[in-house]
């Protein structure tokens, strides 16, 4: 039986895998931000923003403080001793407290009219220094990389709760409806730990779950009309599937993925004429390029995501997740030097492009830009040469967005075992960004079950220090 232009479908399922063509594959639930604005209005009184949108630079694996941003000058002095009876015995995820301290080997310097030490890994970095946000005392309640992504990600060790890019989502909505709000990025194919949870929408309508681009190539595929489909005849085919839907969405209220594939099918649809100019990397200058070390095969994968973020947050883009080292990478059981040794130099020029270029541009104040892992490592040794997972104290910092660069903030004890001095647990973390985001973050709520949910699980704080 024909109706019209199309065949009689066999099935529901049969009919949206037909009329979803050239869409099908770009929405896949994820590219639905369109009309976040309408959906999320903005639900707080909030103060006035520091930062319209986020760049998160996030290590996975576990970066060592130790040997990159917190200088612990008693390491090498104790290397190879036990630790002193004076520190609390931690629990650690292989389980070798009674292991010997290992040394660093890195090369320290001070940066910066602040005096900030940053390590020989990170020297570009640290030409930065004067606009750098040193968080010394951060704190995870995730031993392992399951529960210390989920938790650095989401606030909770365990799965199942919207991510922190979600919530900005939620609560500001999108200020560009022809691209994602929300835009995560890896640097391989390599599955980062807990997989797409890490940047889901939890128990929130799916139109705030994030959007994958990929790592190479086109960043977003799939977005051309078959052949022989032109855009008049894609619109015809979405307003009808729109209109389907729709309709069969009337009498499933609670059907939130129904929802987010019409979304998607309709931001789609608009990405089609912006996100290929958005995202077109051939408009930058080969200067540019170099900049962020995209002329060097060992930064080149992480200088292309680090522009092309900033492609994206400078065409409205809320929040942007760049991954290094996905598939948990960063995770120096043994041999640290060699592995922080690739994957610090991988990323230290590309990152000190990206914050060059934004401050160039005039929007590295209106950009956060967060570095950091889902935690740090330990001061005893691991299999010799490496260092075990550490969330009782690490680094992170912040540059652009608001904050006051050029200084530290918290401390770990001596070896950089404990956070000692204004410990900021992930929960802070979350809450200091929606700050500085303009949000409220004990207003910012979704009623769950009959619960008012909120990210920092009425726990948080913000460092409000931080803000300049």
């Amino acid at each position: 039986m024909r109706c019209n232009r199309y065949d009689h479908p066999t099935s529901r399922r049969d009919f949206l895998q037909t009329a979803g063509c050239g869409f099908g594959s770009v929405a896949l639930a994820a590219l639905m931000s369109q009309g976040q604005a309408s959906a999320a209005p903005l639900r707080v009184a909030h103060r006035p923003a520091k930062a319209k949108s986020v760049i998160f630079l996030f290590m996975e694996g576990g970066p060592s403080h130790l040997d990159t941003f917190d200088y612990k000058p008693l390491l090498n002095k104790l290397a190879g001793q036990s630790l002193p009876a004076s520190f609390k015995a931690p629990i650690t995820a292989m389980g070798e407290t009674k292991s010997p301290i290992l040394e660093c080997k890195r090369t320290w310097k001070q940066h910066g009219q602040g005096g900030l030490w940053i390590s020989d890994w990170f020297s570009n970095v640290a030409m930065h220094a004067d606009d750098l946000a040193v968080i010394h005392s951060c704190a995870s309640s995730g031993i392992n990389h399951a529960g210390g992504v989920c938790s650095m990600n989401t606030g909770s060790v365990f799965g199942g709760r919207p991510s922190l890019g979600a919530w900005a989502q939620y609560g500001l909505g999108t200020s560009n409806q022809n691209l994602p709000g929300f835009v995560v990025i890896k640097d391989s194919e390599g599955t980062v730990v807990n997989g797409v949870r890490n940047w889901g929408n939890g128990f929130m309508p799916a139109v705030y779950q994030g959007v994958e681009f990929s790592s190479e190539g086109t960043p977003i595929k799939f977005l051309d009309n078959p052949k022989g489909v032109d855009r008049v005849r894609q619109r015809e085919k979405l307003d009808l599937l729109g209109a389907l839907n729709r309709d069969y969405n009337a009498t499933r209220a609670s059907n939130t993925e129904l929802d987010a594939r019409i979304k998607g099918y309709e931001l789609a649809y608009q990405m089609q004429a912006e996100a290929p100019e958005a995202v077109d990397l051939s408009k930058e200058s080969e200067a540019t390029k170099k900049l962020y070390g995209m002329d060097n095969e060992a930064t080149a994968v992480f200088g292309r995501n680090c522009l092309l973020a900033r492609r994206l947050v400078e065409n409205g883009v809320r929040f942007v997740q760049l991954y290094s080292g996905a598939g948990s990478k960063w995770d120096a059981h043994k041999g640290i030097e060699v592995n922080h040794g690739k994957y610090c130099n991988s990323v230290d020029k590309p990152i000190a492009g990206l914050l060059s270029d934004l401050k160039a541009r005039g929007l590295l104040d209106e950009t956060l830009v967060i570095w950091g892992g889902e935690f740090g490592r330990t001061p005893m040794s691991e299999q010799g040469d490496g260092r075990d997972h550490n969330p009782t104290g690490f680094t992170m910092w912040m540059a652009g967005g608001g904050v006051k660069g050029g200084q530290t903030y918290g401390a770990t004890d001596d070896l950089g075992l404990y956070a000692v001095e204004d410990r900021l647990h992930v929960h802070s973390i979350h809450a200091t960004i929606l700050y500085l985001l303009g949000i409220d973050h004990t207003k910012l709520t979704y009623n769950h079950k009959g619960l008012p949910e909120r990210i920092d699980q009425n726990e948080g704080h913000p460092l409000t220090r931080l803000v300049g």
